[in-house]
């Protein structure tokens, strides 16, 4: 009787309390003059998704090999907190990091050089396209064989990966600058570094911050999935795929959650660089 009772009451009370999930998000989002409001509200929206995840995995009886249970996921966290540290050391602080600089970093110069050069771009621009466009299942295992199985193969794999996004959105930044600010800049015979420095670069900025947004994903994505391929005892790649064919389901998501909320943490600082960097620009005020 207990159980019939419960299972009758369940599925209403389940809908009672998304309305009123719904609504409180709703009136979280239609606050006015806040910067922190649209943190709140995604924060507020991710609690009550846990809520949920919680409660219909407990009362459906759900295996924990399929979707284990978000307090069994903050336990395993708990208890494997070194062993996760150190993977996102392995990870993030080493291969991800510096495969995003180095990435980055060449696809900003070698569009710059092609915007000083224009012959460049037809011997430069198709071979660029081409790293885009290779495999990463196939292009991990060829970096563990050639940098070994440590954090350098993970790395190369992220400069392959973060090259193009940032070569293309460069060139399209530096051409974003107006037609009459290039006139006026050359009016008064200012050199290319000048014109580059005082106009084309900060118009930009948008455009590059952007790719650095993006990269910032790709590269997580692409070192962990690069570490399914070969990697030491350590790294969020490696813990993933030891642990799933352990049947150790909340230690999985347990490496998913710090995946998850490092790309988000970097997504939001990046947000606040360019708020600050490009807080002139119309793109940038507007959000």
């Amino acid at each position: 009787m207990t159980e019939s009772v419960t299972s009758m009451w369940f599925w209403p009370g389940m809908l009672l309390l998304a309305l009123v999930a719904g609504y409180s998000v709703y009136r979280m989002a239609a606050v006015q003059g806040a910067r922190w409001v649209g943190m709140a509200t995604a924060a507020l929206f991710g609690v009550w998704v846990v809520l949920f995840w919680e409660i219909l995995v407990r009362a459906l009886d759900v295996p924990r090999v399929l979707l284990p249970a978000p307090s069994l996921v903050m336990g395993s966290m708990v208890d494997h907190a070194p062993k996760l540290w150190g993977d996102f050391v392995q990870t993030v602080g080493k291969a991800v990091v510096i495969g995003w600089a180095l990435g980055c970093g060449s696809g900003f110069l070698v569009a710059v050089a092609i915007d000083r050069m224009p012959f460049l771009q037809r011997g430069l621009l198709p071979v660029a396209s081409l790293t885009s466009a290779i495999p990463l299942v196939g292009v991990a295992p060829i970096a563990v064989m050639w940098f070994g199985f440590e954090w350098p193969s993970k790395a190369a794999v992220v400069v392959l990966m973060t090259f193009f996004p940032m070569l293309v959105s460069t060139l399209a930044g530096l051409k974003a600058a107006g037609k009459l600010e290039r006139e006026l800049m050359y009016s008064y015979a200012a050199s290319y570094t000048r014109t580059l420095l005082a106009l084309r670069l900060p118009a930009a900025l948008p455009f590059i911050f952007g790719a650095l947004k993006v990269n910032a994903t790709l590269a997580l994505i692409g070192a962990i999935v690069a570490e399914f391929f070969g990697s030491p005892t350590s790294g969020l790649g490696f813990r993933i795929s030891t642990e799933a064919a352990r049947m150790n389901m909340p230690l999985v998501w347990g490496a998913i959650v710090v995946a998850a909320v490092t790309g988000s943490l970097a997504y939001a600082l990046l947000v606040q660089l360019e708020r600050r960097a490009a807080f002139w620009h119309p793109s940038v005020r507007e959000g």
